[in-house]
């Protein structure tokens, strides 16, 4: 009898620590930090494709007294934040990209130049720009001469680092805060996978990816990237 109960005693055990586990896993992921993999080049030279981010989502939450205020460590969102955010026109996307026009300014695009109410941005975080193209294709244009606008209030003008080739504000609008889901803190492993992208689906391809990972884990991983703050 007592060997029953202790079996018991001890499966349960085992049981309530393996829930808790995983309801603090989880409240961890949805209110506190998440993983995110950098997919495409629209970040470069700051964020390769291949970086695993550690996302802060805690940082902007909402304050109702001023003692949340106080003793919480939010902020208010900042230019030049990177930012983790649902895609407007897809809302289960995520994007990354960095703030910077804010609520209230007036933005303008000429020839590659950021203005911020008429004052040229200093941005020392681009990679080399490409020269300006003929002008053409409406595209072309949005991209190296855009605006002028005014950020509407609670939205965010959104731009990558990668001016020539990035998706952003440009191309669908200001962000709503109501999107962003957190700010990128760390790099905590970056992998450089030096074949050609396949495009593979299903469980084998996943089980192939897997297996060069695997054996090239020493060799493919950026170790100086790793453990980088984010800026």
């Amino acid at each position: 009898m007592t060997s029953t109960t202790f079996r018991k005693s001890t499966l349960r055990e085992y049981f309530e620590s393996i829930v808790i586990a995983v309801i603090l896993a989880l409240f961890i992921r949805t209110w506190i930090v998440q993983a995110f993999k950098i997919p495409t080049g629209s970040m470069e030279k700051s964020l390769l494709i291949g970086d695993h981010l550690l996302v802060n989502k805690f940082v902007f939450g909402p304050t109702s007294t001023l003692f949340e205020q106080v003793v919480t460590p939010t902020k208010a969102v900042q230019r030049g934040d990177i930012l983790v955010f649902k895609y407007p026109q897809e809302p289960e996307r995520d994007f990354i990209k960095r703030v910077i026009g804010l609520p209230g300014e007036g933005l303008e695009v000429r020839h590659k130049q950021l203005y911020i109410d008429g004052v040229r941005l200093n941005e020392p975080y681009l990679q080399d720009q490409m020269p300006v193209l003929e002008p053409g294709l409406i595209a072309l244009d949005r991209r190296d001469n855009f605006g002028p606008i005014a950020v509407p209030a609670d939205h965010y003008f959104m731009m990558g680092d990668n001016r020539d080739n990035s998706e952003d504000s440009r191309f669908w609008g200001p962000l709503p805060h109501a999107y962003v889901k957190g700010k990128a803190m760390i790099i905590y492993w970056s992998y450089e996978d030096s074949r050609p992208l396949l495009p593979e689906t299903g469980l084998g391809a996943t089980v192939r990816r897997f297996g060069s990972v695997f054996l090239h884990f020493f060799t493919g991983t950026r170790w100086n990237r790793v453990f980088q703050q984010v800026t």
